[in-house]
Order: C-alpha cells, then sequence, then structure tokens
C-alpha cells in the first residue's frame, strides 16, 4: 500500500514569525514558506499541510495564497470551525481540508475534535466544503462514537489524532497502539479514508506502522522541521519516507 506524507510546514513559518512578525513585508524576511514547501515536494512529499489559525501565530493569510499558487502536489489546510477561516478556505479552494478543535492558549492542538458532541456546528460547514469540491477530514480521537459521527456528517476522511500515543511510554503506549488499531479498523469498515497525525516523529513512526493497519495518509510537522535543522529539509523528508516506504496497510 502507498502511504502518503503530508509535511506541515507551520513551523517554518513559526522561524520567520520569531523574528519577522512585526515587519512580515521586509525585503529579507525569511525562511520563505513557499521554498520550504517546493523542497519537501521534491523530496517525495505527496502533500503540504498547514493551520491557518485565528491567531495567525505562524501562518499568514499571504503565506497560504502563495502556497495555493505555487503548490503542485496538494495543499491540505487545517481550520477550526469559525466563519472567517471557513470563508478563506471556500475562498483558497485547497484539495484537503482539515476540521480541528482550536483554543488560542493552547501551544499546539491539543485533543481531537468533538465531532460527535458538536455534530450541529459542523453540519453546515461540512456541507459547505462538499459543495465546494474540497475532501473534508475530521482529527477526532481514535474513539467509535467520533469515528460514526464522521460518516453521519458525511466527511469522507479522518485523521487519528496520534498525540496520547505520542506522549505515552510502556504499556501505556501499547494501549494507545490498540485504541488506533481498532479505530483504523472502524473506520475502513464504513469506507472512510483513514489518516493519522500529531507528534509523530522517526521512532515512533516505526512502531504505529507496525501496529496500525488502514492508514492512508501521514501528517508530520515538527520532527521533519526539527530533523531538518542538522540535515536540511530535503534529507529529513526523504529519511521520514524512507521510514514509511514497507507499510504493508
Amino acid at each position: 500500500m502507498n502511504l502518503g506524507l503530508g509535511v506541515n510546514i507551520d513551523h517554518v513559518a513559526t522561524l520567520r514569525q520569531a523574528r519577522y512578525a512585526r515587519t512580515p513585508d521586509a525585503h529579507n524576511v525569511e525562511p520563505d514558506l513557499a521554498a520550504a514547501a517546493a523542497l519537501c515536494e521534491r523530496a517525495g512529499a505527496q502533500s503540504i499541510t498547514v493551520h491557518l489559525r485565528a491567531d495567525r501565530r505562524h501562518l499568514q493569510d499571504k503565506d497560504l495564497a502563495r502556497l495555493r499558487a505555487s503548490v503542485r502536489t496538494k495543499l491540505n489546510l487545517e481550520i477550526g470551525n469559525t466563519p472567517e477561516i471557513l470563508a478563506i478556505a471556500l475562498q483558497t479552494r485547497p484539495e484537503d481540508v482539515c476540521l480541528v478543535p482550536e483554543n488560542r492558549q493552547e501551544i499546539t492542538t491539543e485533543g481531537g475534535l468533538d465531532a460527535h458532541g458538536l455534530r450541529g456546528e459542523l453540519a453546515g460547514t461540512i456541507r459547505q466544503l462538499n459543495d465546494a469540491k474540497a475532501r473534508v477530514s475530521l482529527f477526532i480521537d481514535p474513539d467509535e462514537a467520533q469515528i460514526r459521527a464522521a460518516v453521519e456528517l458525511g466527511a469522507p476522511v479522518i485523521e487519528l489524532h496520534t498525540g496520547a500515543f505520542a506522549n505515552a511510554t510502556g504499556e501505556a503506549q501499547t494501549a494507545e497502539l490498540h485504541r488506533l488499531r481498532d479505530a483504523a479498523a472502524l473506520a475502513d469498515g464504513l469506507d472512510l479514508q483513514v489518516n493519522a497525525g500529531h507528534g509523530l516523529n522517526y521512532t515512533n513512526t516505526l512502531l504505529l506502522l507496525g501496529a496500525v493497519p488502514h492508514l492512508r495518509e501521514l501528517n508530520i510537522g515538527h520532527s521533519i522541521v526539527s530533523r531538518a535543522v542538522f540535515v536540511g529539509l530535503e534529507r529529513a523528508v526523504g529519511e521520514m519516507l524512507k521510514l514509511m516506504a514497507e507499510y504493508k496497510g
């Protein structure tokens, strides 16, 4: 089975914002997100993932427009369910839109979207995205109620939140792998595409791939960008793809 890699380049933008948040249009702004995306694609990444947050802490609106114009593989846009960001997504027309929970106080996304509890709020958003021909994904915990809610809402894809697995050790990590395995099997049986992401790195990804079936795409960002500090972005992406190459599904 061909397992796709979406490289999340948000933290390339984080590096830029650390110095140039107040002067985003300066002639010497770096690093360049479009250049980063191109390097990832050249290394073999199947998609580019970015998260346009309400507080614009890393990705900016201009970045999204440039990426839409330059990405040659597939643009996967993560968004919170707010009218402002939804309108931008509908205008930008990425191939994929992943709905995620968003809390302004968090450093990174914490936990999956409560698709089951928020069905009423999500239904209209998903309908608009489906009408716009964007492939909708729900970033959810490996929980039966959440998976069945995705089916009910008409989302064709789920992205299993792997954060609890990534943060756990020992028996707790094994238990999280079992949850992910069972969730993936259930979702595949319900004709959902199963993606996964959050906290994945060059070590725990091997554990995930050895235990969890039916995966189609992984979205990985922080670990690849961190590795790129030492070996360069193309090599960092290539190393991750090499780990993923033997996945049997």
